[in-house]
Order: C-alpha cells, then sequence, then structure tokens
C-alpha cells in the first residue's frame, strides 16, 4: 500500500520558512493532532477541495515516503481510507518537488500532475 510519492499542501509562507530552517514541523492543524497529515496521489484533489477549499497561497510539496522511515503511518481517516502520517518533522531533504497551486475561474485548486 505504501506510495513512493506523498504529497502536502501547506501555505506558501510557512514551507518557505521550513525550507530555511531544513524542516517543516507541521500546520497548526498537524501539530494539534500531533502528526503531519499527507495525501497519496489518489486522495490530493479532495483534500484540497476539503481542507483548502478559496485559500491562496498553497504549494505542493512531493515527498519520497521511502525517505521517512518508520516514522511515516498509513492510518485509517476520511471513509476508512489509509492516509499517511508523519510522526515527526518533515525534513527538506525527503522532498522532490515544491510547485504552487493555482485556481480556475469557478475557484477550484488546479493541482501540478502528482509527481516529482
Amino acid at each position: 500500500m505504501r506510495e513512493s510519492l506523498i504529497y502536502k499542501i501547506a501555505e506558501a509562507e510557512a514551507w518557505a520558512a521550513a525550507e530555511s530552517l531544513g524542516r517543516f514541523d507541521g500546520a497548526p492543524i498537524d501539530l494539534a493532532d500531533g502528526y503531519i497529515h499527507f495525501s497519496t496521489a489518489a486522495q490530493l484533489a479532495e483534500t484540497a477541495a476539503k481542507h483548502f477549499a478559496g485559500r491562496d497561497g498553497l504549494v505542493l510539496v512531493a515527498v519520497d515516503a521511502d525517505a521517512l522511515g518508520d516514522a511515516l503511518v498509513y492510518e485509517p481517516s476520511r471513509g476508512g481510507a489509509l492516509f499517511p502520517h508523519l510522526y515527526g518533522p518533515l525534513l527538506v531533504s525527503a522532498v522532490r518537488s515544491v510547485r504552487p497551486i493555482v485556481r480556475d475561474a469557478d475557484g477550484r485548486a488546479i493541482l501540478p500532475e502528482a509527481s516529482a
């Protein structure tokens, strides 16, 4: 079940700060839940619609899941689907790409192709 790439939608400003520190400790929701939320490629569009609707200034961070080791756990979430959760910081060295998320005329997120 483990994907080779997983994805984090983040605020561009927060991600820029993470890059300068070399690590991302999570968005407020991640910090509250005790782990960093990720999505697989198949889960990404629904995550964007459900949790980031109408928000601008976002980036899509593609992460090498294998580089996260045992701190990455797939756990049930929406509808029982298994979502990747990282119990620890996301080191920038595990990131394969960071791309901006833009919106179409109807306000829907246009996600970059889910690949590195």
